[in-house]
């Protein structure tokens, strides 16, 4: 199972692509933060990211949902997510929340088990930012945050292929086509004139 990561800033359409590219038939995880901040508001909490657990909360869901085993599906080496625990790191940064022991020891995990494909698909800003109850931040600051994110990956090691503003079919064309190309590249070769022993 190959699984590759969706990121960007806040409203950059992340959640549609995903949507797209499960209706292709490829596994997909949605994303913890926005569930752990509905979830929160629905029990009353108006601002949920300003508790100290909200960080520890979404990491918890995160891991869950990634070991969780991928539903059958007509592509089923590859699976894509909705954010990581790297961008939960660049999320901890943003609102001032020191990294946290459980945060830091599932970065740790991830990148000893490889959980991740080191290729992370960066989807750009569209340009502007629709507020939502669970999305509170101005087009100005989700810049900051894309910023944040494109920092806080690559000093992780991730190599981002870039996904720019453009019409739903084309970006998930990039992705597709990225994927495919990448899964061509890991597939063993023979080479011609050699057979195995038996």
């Amino acid at each position: 199972m190959k699984r590759y990561i969706l990121t960007g800033t806040p409203g950059s359409g992340k959640t549609t692509i995903l949507r797209g590219l499960a209706a292709l038939g490829y596994a997909t995880v949605e994303e913890a933060a926005t569930a752990v901040i509905a979830d929160e508001q629905a029990r009353g909490v108006a601002e949920p990211w300003t508790r100290p657990s909200f960080i520890d909360t979404i990491v918890t869901l995160q891991r869950r949902r990634q070991l969780r085993p991928a539903v059958t599906t007509t592509t089923p080496a590859v699976q894509f997510f909705d954010r990581s625990p790297i961008c939960t790191y660049a999320l901890s940064t943003h609102i001032g929340h020191p990294i946290s022991p459980a945060l830091s020891a599932e970065i740790d995990r991830i990148t000893r088990e490889q959980v991740y494909d080191r290729h992370v698909f960066f989807v750009r800003n569209l340009g502007f930012c629709e507020p939502t109850e669970a999305r509170r931040i101005s087009f100005e600051d989700s810049l900051t945050f894309e910023r944040l994110h494109e920092q806080t990956y690559r000093s992780f090691g991730y190599r981002l292929v870039e996904i720019p503003a453009s019409p739903l079919p084309e970006r998930m064309a990039m992705i597709h086509t990225h994927v495919s190309r990448l899964q061509e590249r890991r597939q063993p070769r023979h080479r011609p004139g050699t057979a195995s022993a038996t």
